[in-house]
């Protein structure tokens, strides 16, 4: 995919994770939602701004104390200015978290039946916070700031679970975000006891063409670098790297 495609599908992410607590810092866009997923609580330099870095740190960690949260910035090959990594690094600030943006440029027409024995089911964004937040064991506040993230979200999403049929016991769960003609994969998640056995893929698989049915020509999803299990799952349904990200934060322990 061109340069512009990959820029375009980091505007889009940005506008899927957009949370109401949100401001414009001389060109950064800094984040403070409570929540789990850091792109909502962390700031992204889109623009290279006029402040001096250090004047800019400042002001952005004044923001950051007064929410209650650690200060995070988010590092892409996008980030402006280009030595902001680089200059963060030479102040200390540690990187972590690095992830991979997967870019799927064909979406799959005919998604197919669920597995055996399972139904899917779309829910409203109280129970897929629900869920979802009782598989990750969330606690009550980020619970509570994805439920806002998601009530307030300027694109809109589609929680769906994957629910074992003779009992109703909840096996994977997954999200999509369109926008125009790109599609986000958001939130998926498989029960501990029901791993190994492709349900997320599967339930991936019905998602995305269902995107495609209402008019998405390309999917996009975020992951962890070092989840070779989900990267090796995501590559099955057609995706491959588009680009890669990363945090700093002067102490990730306290993130």
């Amino acid at each position: 995919m061109t340069e512009n495609g990959l820029a375009a599908i980091e505007d889009a992410s940005l506008n899927a994770s957009a949370p109401p607590q949100q401001l414009w810092l001389d060109g950064w866009l800094v984040r403070f939602c409570p929540g789990k997923a850091k792109r909502s609580r962390s700031v992204n330099a889109v623009a290279a701004g006029r402040l001096a870095l250090a004047d800019k740190l400042a002001r952005t960690a004044a923001v950051y104390r007064e929410a209650g949260l650690p200060m995070v910035v988010r590092i892409t090959p996008f980030s402006q200015p280009a030595e902001l990594d680089s200059e963060l690094g030479a102040r200390g600030w540690m990187r972590f978290d690095d992830s991979i943006v997967m870019v799927a440029a064909e979406l799959p027409v005919a998604a197919g039946a669920p597995p055996a024995g399972c139904v899917m089911r779309r829910v409203d964004h109280a129970e897929f916070v629900s869920a979802v937040g009782a598989l990750r064991q969330s606690p009550a506040d980020q619970r509570a700031g994805h439920m806002q993230r998601l009530g307030a979200s300027p694109v809109p999403y589609q929680g769906w679970l994957l629910e074992r049929e003779h009992d109703g016991a909840l096996l994977a769960c997954g999200q999509i975000a369109r926008e125009a003609t790109l599609v986000g994969l958001y939130d998926v998640f498989t029960a501990p006891p029901a791993r190994g056995q492709g349900l997320a893929q599967a339930l991936c698989r019905a998602l995305l063409q269902r995107a495609a049915a209402d008019g998405a020509c390309t999917g996009y999803l975020q992951v962890d670098a070092k989840n070779a299990p989900a990267i090796a799952a995501y590559r099955k349904l057609g995706f491959v790297d588009g680009y890669h990200y990363h945090y700093r934060a002067v102490d990730p322990a306290t993130v």
